[in-house]
């Protein structure tokens, strides 16, 4: 019997804690993963970011295969992430009147919801009872789809969900003058439940819409009908207004470590050098901590100070959370990552 090679001893160890912390709390019939066990709610950017582990697994095994097991675990790797893909997919698709009908009014009750029940798929929270215009999730969803399909995994099945897709294109391509919730589902800093202009949901729409221009979504098998096609003006629009925008993040938060998901992983939406590093410099100057980033400054989230039963507070009590803002240690990885893209190990 063939002993196993170290890579392919290593790829079980990740394996192992895969599906410890990942895959063991997939449901089993709509491929969605709730918040926690006691929480049935499913962020559409929380699955993203976690099956993006559960690929990158699958495609080491695909480069390392040795035995027919390995095989055999590639496969299942895939198809964990085609189903948990394909639930996001049917949850979307059950709101595309919305889609239609946000491509006319631009109103953050006419968005995508931002979260779903992990067992049914079905909206958990009412239209005007959360921030659920968040473009940065849908074009994460998007660039996801593109870099998946571009691997090998077939996800759309028809030309009806090819047309959503499409749908879902036009839906994100104006995201350089639609003001958003962002990626802390908050909007205006003053948390007020006002959405603003933000910078890391214009870098991903950008990415998804450059990754998704001419991409076939039936890979090798489709035909010009399975073909997703991206006008260049918008993407070009996205382009110059997230130029103009950086270091900033928004109107009202003059530095967000979410500026670290666009000028590295995942998105990489900043060509200029100059920028990037410029970004990054303002974000560890400002918001880099002893045990991680602050998300952005005078954030309460979490602070022992903040009044869980408050919703709102007026941008003079803000300053109350200052210099006591939670530090978060998963910027740590997207800066690890960064670095590693870079060529940078001193980092």
């Amino acid at each position: 019997m063939r002993s196993r090679s170290n890579s392919g001893v290593r790829l079980d160890y990740y394996q192992r804690i895969v599906y410890r912390t990942i895959l063991d709390h997939q449901n089993a019939v709509t491929g969605l993963m709730p918040s926690s066990n006691t929480n049935d709610h499913a962020w559409v950017r929380d699955n993203l970011y976690s099956i993006l582990a559960v690929w990158a697994l699958s495609m080491a095994y695909k480069k390392n295969t040795d035995l027919d097991e390995d095989r055999a675990k590639t496969y299942e790797l895939e198809q964990s992430c085609v189903k948990m893909m394909r639930g996001l997919l049917m949850a979307m698709i059950r709101q595309k009147e919305k889609v239609e009908k946000f491509k006319e009014t631009q109103s953050p009750f006419d968005a995508l919801h931002a979260k779903y029940s992990s067992s049914t798929m079905l909206p958990v929270v009412g239209d005007r009872e959360w921030g659920h215009l968040q473009i940065d999730a849908t074009s994460l969803y998007l660039l996801i789809l593109a870099q998946m399909t571009a691997s090998g995994l077939q996800i759309i099945f028809n030309l009806d969900e090819v047309a959503f897709i499409q749908n879902l294109v036009f839906y994100i391509e104006s995201a350089y003058c639609i003001p958003d919730y962002g990626i802390w589902e908050r909007g205006d800093k003053t948390n007020h439940g006002l959405p603003e202009l933000n910078a890391s949901s214009i870098g991903l729409a950008k990415a998804a819409l450059e990754a998704m221009n001419e991409l076939d979504l039936f890979g090798g098998r489709g035909g010009p009908a399975s073909v997703i096609h991206v006008l260049a003006d918008e993407a070009q629009k996205c382009h110059a207004v997230l130029q103009s925008m950086l270091p900033r993040e928004s109107n009202s938060k003059e530095v967000d470590a979410a500026l670290l998901s666009i000028i590295g992983f995942p998105a990489f939406a900043v060509e200029d050098p100059a920028l990037i590093k410029t970004t990054r410099e303002e974000i560890i100057a400002k918001l880099k901590g002893k045990y991680g980033c602050k998300r952005f400054l005078r954030d309460g989230y979490k602070t022992a100070k903040e009044d869980p039963s408050r919703l709102y507070y007026e941008p003079c009590e803000l300053k109350a959370f200052e210099n006591i803002e939670c530090e978060w240690p998963l910027f740590y990885c997207y800066l690890i990552l960064e670095a590693c893209f870079r060529g940078c190990r001193e980092t």
